[in-house]
């Protein structure tokens, strides 16, 4: 498989195995929309770790699979690639990119689709397809200005120039900056920890940050409003309140 989902401590790592460079073909695409469903669905997975491995995160697209699809494939196509990574972005749980070497085109696009990401010091990211003729096609060109703003992404769109870990930090394209050695153990760690408090809480507080980005004001804070008051009809919410008052905040143990 070019894929695994590797399962511990409540954390599932999805894993890209393809050498050398983890290249996006349609087989690994839809093997992430499989496992990123099976993540969404197993209990025994409480958070999500996107990880390339400790040479490269993702190095994009297939070229020459795409080189040899025209106009009509590609029609039929496109929205099996967008769907693929919808799914990781849709994965109701706490997801962290492990982000190693080069994460560029497809490779840059799922990164996106994760909650937080944590990169290597030596990390290098962009959205080069223009360098092809081409446009991001499985959500950079959405994902990347809501998450940069327009005129940043423009610009790595536009140009198709790579960014280094520090500018990536700097621009808010990653959240944090480590030794390469040490990306994957602090990812797993910020997984692990989420990994353990109310699953409820967090799956509603995912949807509702996420559904009020796309949403007028009104609708957002309607969303968090029913979630907020369905969450006292929650074990975990009694458990929160009766250990705050018991024991003094941030000593809960969830189940």
């Amino acid at each position: 498989m070019t894929v695994h989902l590797e399962v511990a401590e409540g954390v599932g790592t999805l894993r890209l195995d393809r050498p050398p460079m983890n290249a996006l073909d349609v087989a690994v695409q839809e093997r992430i929309r499989e496992l990123a469903e099976e993540a969404t669905r197993r209990d025994d997975v409480r958070a999500v770790v996107l990880y390339g491995g400790e040479k490269v995160f993702a190095a994009g697209a297939d070229i020459k699979e795409m080189r040899a699809m025209d106009h009509a494939a590609m029609v039929l196509r496109a929205r099996g690639l967008q769907d693929s990574f919808t799914a990781v972005a849709r994965i109701p749980k706490p997801v962290v990119a492990a982000v190693t070497g080069y994460a560029l085109g497809g490779g840059c696009e799922l990164a996106l689709c994760a909650d937080y990401r944590i990169a290597a010091d030596n990390a290098k990211l962009g959205q080069p397809e223009i360098l092809l003729g081409l446009i991001p096609g499985a959500g950079g060109t959405q994902r990347l200005p809501r998450l940069i703003g327009p005129a940043k992404a423009k610009d790595l769109i536009f140009t198709g120039r790579q960014v280094k870990a520090d500018e990536a930090l700097a621009i808010g394209l990653v959240d944090r900056v480590v030794p390469a050695a040490d990306v994957y153990t602090e990812a797993h760690a910020w997984a692990a920890k989420l990994a353990q408090g109310p699953a409820i809480a967090l799956r509603a507080a995912k949807e509702s940050i996420d559904t009020g980005l796309e949403a007028d004001l009104d609708t957002g804070l309607a969303v968090e409003r029913t979630w907020f008051a369905g969450l006292f009809a929650t074990e975990d919410r009694e458990r929160g309140m009766r250990s705050f008052v018991e024991e003094g905040p941030g000593k809960a143990k969830f189940r």
